[in-house]
């Protein structure tokens, strides 16, 4: 049964946004969700500044980031930083649609938040968005990107559904690659294969605000409707699941993904890793933009930021910043 305050979001959601449509270009797609995303997101709240900046990857494209700064706490005991990488099934979303996540993760831990805005397909398929989010992550350890961050500053990952898949891919491929330095991995309604887990994915096929159709959609338009795909960008395809950081992963109980996230901890814990595992009851994919109204997604959000405080480290003395 849906959350009453979920109920009345969907409902508004839909005299808002359409929701993905196959008939519709790319170009097309993004200028609805980013007026539908618009209309969901608050100003920023009291304290939070923001600054944009250019990364240049390797492969010599610039990734736009932006960083959510609470200057309240820039002298707590805590510090660290937090890449987000954005949902959108690949497809769609920005900096600016998923701003109601990532400034309100600033205002409510007090860590440094920056925001990626990888390649988008179709017109950069599988793995541009993978390499993007992984050639950042791997900048961060070296302290190379374009912030004036906290002298060691621990740094984690979050996402939201493909976001979420971006981040549990990336440190998968770091474990794999032996590199160390991220201390957690939040991953919030993730899509963590090419095909949704059993049983959401026969029972919530129809759920609102994301139906399977919708997924295999934005899954061929990312990895292409034949095999093989990249092993490294499928989380639930890998043959380890040990050697993680410590993870939250959470479901929407009315969402075609739900099960991912479940076998996803499930496995991690029984390779003697750290997963927890948290369902919202009554919640559907999508809902974080329902914090306002939603009790449900108020908790959601709190276990978010309760995971990611936790996993930050205490601060020296003097508040010292690096480049």
């Amino acid at each position: 049964m849906l959350e009453p305050e979920i109920a009345a979001f969907i409902e508004r959601t839909a005299a808002i946004y359409p929701g993905h449509s196959a008939s519709l270009s790319p170009p097309e797609q993004r200028e609805i969700y980013e007026r539908y995303a618009a209309a969901f997101t608050p100003a920023l709240p009291q304290d939070v500044t923001t600054q944009d900046a250019a990364f240049q990857s390797g492969a010599g494209h610039a990734i736009a980031l932006r960083l959510y700064r609470n200057r309240a706490c820039a002298h707590e005991a805590t510090r660290g930083t937090v890449l987000y990488f954005h949902g959108g099934g690949f497809v769609l979303g920005s900096l600016d649609s998923h701003q109601i996540v990532t400034a309100r993760i600033a205002a409510d831990t007090g860590l440094d938040v920056i925001a990626v805005d990888y390649r988008l397909a179709p017109e950069h398929r599988a793995p541009a968005a993978h390499d993007d989010c992984l050639a950042v992550t791997l900048a961060a350890l070296k302290s190379r990107l374009p912030f004036d961050l906290r002298a060691g500053a621990t740094l984690q990952l979050a996402g939201d559904s493909a976001g979420a898949t971006l981040a549990a891919s990336v440190a998968m491929r770091l474990r794999d690659d032996g590199i160390q330095g991220v201390r957690g991995l939040a991953l919030v309604y993730p899509m963590l294969g090419t095909e949704p887990q059993p049983p959401a994915r026969e029972t919530e096929a129809h759920a609102p605000m994301l139906k399977l159709a919708d997924i295999h959609a934005f899954r061929d338009q990312y990895w292409g409707a034949h095999r093989p795909y990249p092993a490294w960008t499928i989380p639930l395809e890998a043959t380890r699941f040990d050697g993680l950081p410590p993870t939250l992963a959470i479901a929407a109980e009315h969402d075609p993904l739900r099960d991912d996230a479940r076998v996803f901890a499930g496995r991690i814990s029984a390779a003697g890793g750290e997963a927890q595992l948290w369902i919202g009851a009554g919640l559907v994919h999508g809902c974080w933009r329902a914090m306002e109204s939603s009790p449900g997604v108020r908790s959601l959000h709190g276990e978010v930021c309760r995971f990611l405080s936790a996993h930050a480290v205490p601060a020296p003395a003097g508040g010292e910043r690096r480049r």
